[in-house]
């Protein structure tokens, strides 16, 4: 399986941001500009971003159509992006927009069977799984839903399976106690979905801190990772990432 290294974007009211663990109240500001860094992710040599609209990951509407249109137009990476979609229309219009890949996150765990519908639909290339997940005290891995509220019936092995069965080709998978928090991907987790879902790239998300987590996430069967804090605070520079 190829690896990816997807430099990452999260927008909120036209801006470069990154949350702690989620939380819209713990917000760093990084600029105002989302497509010079698009651009200069391409001239280094990446060929796909990851964009996350935080507006409306919370409010419902994607909003980033028309950066979403200038990074198409200015480069030619290819855009992995979600937030807010609450239906198929979402999924529809977002790919109209121009991305190549649809995040379905809450969604996905909500409303397991119209998503599975969706990948006949759309195309298992054109999607993304995300799951969030927490490990509870008896070591179980499960999906908090509602901003990290509520926690689903179901387990993270099971609907990743389940995914899996209906034909997911992509799944992101986040270990929400190291979001943002520079301390490291969870290299056991990623070990355990890439051997319980052989053929499905799975996407390493939370924690990646330098180019030894790029590596180790690579070495643990994953087919690609999401790089945020790391490269906008100048951890990880992403021609090291992307010569991994």
């Amino acid at each position: 399986m190829s690896f990816t290294v997807y430099p990452a974007l999260d927008i909120r009211e036209g801006r470069v941001v990154r949350l702690l663990q989620g939380d819209y109240a713990k917000q760093t500001t990084y600029g105002d500009d989302a497509l010079p860094r698009a651009q200069a992710f391409a001239a280094i040599g990446a060929t796909w971003m990851h964009l996350v609209d935080l507006d409306a990951a919370k409010a419902g509407g994607y909003t980033l159509a028309p950066l979403l249109a200038q990074i198409a137009s200015s480069t030619t990476l290819k855009v992995q992006t979600g937030g807010g979609v609450r239906g198929r229309d979402d999924v529809a219009r977002i790919l109209d927009a121009g991305a190549s890949r649809v995040v379905i996150g809450s969604l996905a765990v909500r409303e397991p069977d119209n998503v599975q519908a969706w990948l006949q639909e759309f195309g298992a290339e054109h999607l993304t799984i995300a799951l969030d997940t927490r490990q509870g005290d008896d070591g179980v891995w499960r999906l908090p839903v509602h901003g990290w509220t509520e926690t689903a019936d179901v387990t993270l092995d099971e609907l990743a399976r389940r995914y899996a069965h209906a034909g997911m080709k992509h799944l992101l998978c986040t270990d929400i106690s190291r979001d943002g928090m520079l301390s490291g991907p969870n290299i056991d987790l990623y070990a355990h979905l890439s051997g319980l879902l052989p053929g499905v790239a799975v996407q390493a998300s939370g924690g990646v801190r330098d180019v030894a987590d790029v590596r180790a996430s690579k070495t643990a069967g994953c087919g690609g990772a999401v790089l945020g804090k790391a490269l906008l605070e100048g951890h990880l520079k992403l021609d090291e990432a992307l010569a991994c």
